[in-house]
């Protein structure tokens, strides 16, 4: 096995390497600021500096030439390596700051001349907190700076594109932004301008930044150099929560982190996994955090003389039952939905069956063009597939119109029909509608009963992905009836911890009166008469799917979580044998 000597330490490889991933991967630090794991290594910053050598061989015999003390005779570089695209070979020996002072005061130098032009606005950069410049020249650069001249001025508060805001006097150059759009969206949209310590990234002539994946430059940027025209400004990062998840816009099941503060989310950024979308994300999964917080439905609403106007949750309820109670069971007509959870369908399928309704229909969301072959996909919903796996009855939008101009009632959980031309008011003017919606849109204004239900950043639930991928989400928002304190599944940030009611960052009327569908469809069965259907939360739902429908076989949260999602046999067929 080919080995490698990183200071003093013995480590076996395989394959090809580079050294900065190959120490990082073994749990040591190097500073750096223009490698990324993703691109390629130019080697512009300068700051992974370390010394390399290689024991010296008897080209005879094949062996190792050894000193008197009976140690290899080691041949070093004359100069010091980027320890970024140095790719390791056999018998390498390493020394990093942690071992040699040459490495350390090269790095500490490197980083004297980085911070020359950098301008001292730290109090008032969105990438404070985050910012490994920030943080490298705490622990490796230098305590002052012996240059006190006036620093070189560049351009401010560039709008690049109708995302993207460049300040460009903050640029180091690592010039990773303009790699990203030449190796990962292949856009080419950036370059770098000018020369010298003038240079700074900018796009071409009366052209704008509108890459589809923009925002990943903000994310990948290790100064404050690039920021986001939405997040900007809006908070620090040591006052946000921060709460795994997948995005929902649509099938790839793209990985995120949502960022919330006082119950808001505030902004979303992509989460690594190799198998899905590896250190990317589309812009438009980060404008869902408008769906999260804005037009949301609170306490349900019933239509009254064409009006809607809100409820209690007991008439909602009763309602229902009553609707339902003088309909013969064939024209009652329930509609699962691709845009909810796995654990919402199957609910809304066992109710269905409880009650000796027909098993729910459901209908895809496509737009033919809308993929890229990248992160972007045709379907725009985060869980055809966990709908497919349900055994759910799949139809075409004509079927389903016909289907819902016969019912007399029909409970429709959280998809947008109406808006998206699926079916129209028209044909549903004749039937009792009840919708389990998320958001106000024009499905839930046509609606007789809208019933609140949480979105996927207030439950735990999961999603299957384009490629069968099942996955879940945390909770990151709390509801009229949830506690950070009490709920084992979501994180406290430090303001939750310290915080209190009568600080100004603490408002209730940030917290949706919702309730999962889950315990709606419960409360619903229990006013229905029906014994035994009870339901708490999203985790034992899926031990209880698992167990019962064989494409889910072997499947748990803890596993999910272990293995960043676990691909399904999509050839099984439903029902257990």
């Amino acid at each position: 096995m080919p080995e490698v000597f990183i200071d003093g330490k013995r480590f076996e490889y395989e394959g090809e390497q580079r050294l900065l991933q190959f120490i990082q991967d073994q749990g040591m630090e190097v500073p750096f600021f223009c490698y990324h794991p993703s691109l390629s290594a130019p080697a512009n910053c300068r700051q992974c500096l370390v010394k390399v050598g290689q024991p010296v061989k008897d080209r005879e015999t094949g062996e190792y030439e050894l000193d008197e003390n009976g140690e290899r005779v080691i041949r070093w570089f004359p100069k010091l390596q980027t320890s970024c695209n140095t790719m390791i070979s056999d018998g390498m020996v390493v020394h990093t700051q942690e071992t040699d002072d040459l490495v350390k005061r090269a790095q500490k130098d490197t980083l004297e001349f980085i911070l020359i032009n950098h301008p001292l606005d730290c109090p008032i950069c969105d990438q404070a907190g985050e910012c490994p410049l920030q943080i490298q020249t705490y622990k490796y650069g230098p305590e002052g700076s012996r240059f006190e001249v006036k620093k070189v001025h560049k351009p401010k508060r560039i709008q690049l594109g109708p995302r993207v805001i460049l300040d460009a006097e903050r640029c180091i150059n690592c010039t990773r932004c303009v790699r990203f759009t030449d190796e990962v969206s292949k856009t080419h949209q950036l370059t770098i301008t000018s020369r010298g310590d003038k240079n700074y990234p900018i796009t071409a002539p009366d052209r704008e930044f509108d890459d589809a994946y923009s925002l990943n430059t903000v994310d990948i940027c290790p100064v404050g150099a690039l920021t986001s025209a939405d997040f900007r400004f809006k908070a620090r990062v040591w006052e946000m929560n921060q709460t795994p998840s997948i995005d929902i816009t649509n099938a790839k099941g793209t990985n995120i982190d949502i960022w919330t503060r006082d119950n808001l989310v505030l902004r979303i950024t992509p989460r690594y996994n190799e198998a899905v979308n590896d250190h990317w994300m589309p812009d438009e999964g980060r404008e869902a955090y408008r769906l999260f917080n804005e037009n949301r439905v609170s306490r349900p609403h019933q239509k009254i003389d064409n009006e809607q106007v809100k409820s209690s949750w007991n008439n909602a309820f009763a309602t229902v039952a009553e609707q339902l109670e003088g309909v013969d069971k064939k024209d009652v007509l329930l509609i699962g939905s691709s845009h909810a959870s796995v654990e919402e369908n199957y609910i809304l399928s066992k109710l269905s069956s409880l009650l000796g309704y027909n098993e729910p229909v459901f209908t895809s969301h496509t737009e033919k063009g809308k993929g890229d072959g990248f992160l972007l996909t045709d379907d725009l919903a985060p869980n055809a597939n966990g709908c497919r796996l349900l055994g759910f009855n799949e139809v075409d939008n004509s079927k389903l119109s016909g289907l819902a101009e016969k019912a007399k009632v029909v409970l429709l959980l959280n998809d947008n029909l109406v808006d998206r031309e699926v079916l129209s008011e028209d044909q549903l003017n004749n039937t009792f509608v009840v919708s389990f919606s998320t958001n106000h849109s024009q499905t839930s204004k046509t609606a007789d009963l809208v019933i609140p239900i949480t979105c996927i950043a207030e439950h735990a639930a999961s999603y299957v992905n384009i490629d069968g991928r099942i996955q879940r989400s945390f909770p990151a928002k709390e509801t009229k009836y949830t506690n950070r304190r009490l709920d084992f599944e979501m994180n406290e940030g430090r303001l939750d911890r310290y915080g209190t009611n009568f600080d100004n960052w603490v408002t209730e009327e940030n917290k949706v009166d919702c309730l999962p569908f889950w315990i709606v469809a419960s409360k619903l069965a229990d006013q229905l008469g029906v014994d035994g259907f009870d339901y708490g939360n999203g985790r034992e739902i899926m031990e209880e799917i698992s167990s019962t429908l064989a494409p889910f076989e072997g499947v748990s949260y803890a596993r999910m979580d272990e293995e960043s999602g676990i691909v399904l046999d999509q050839e099984k067929t439903t029902v257990k044998s």
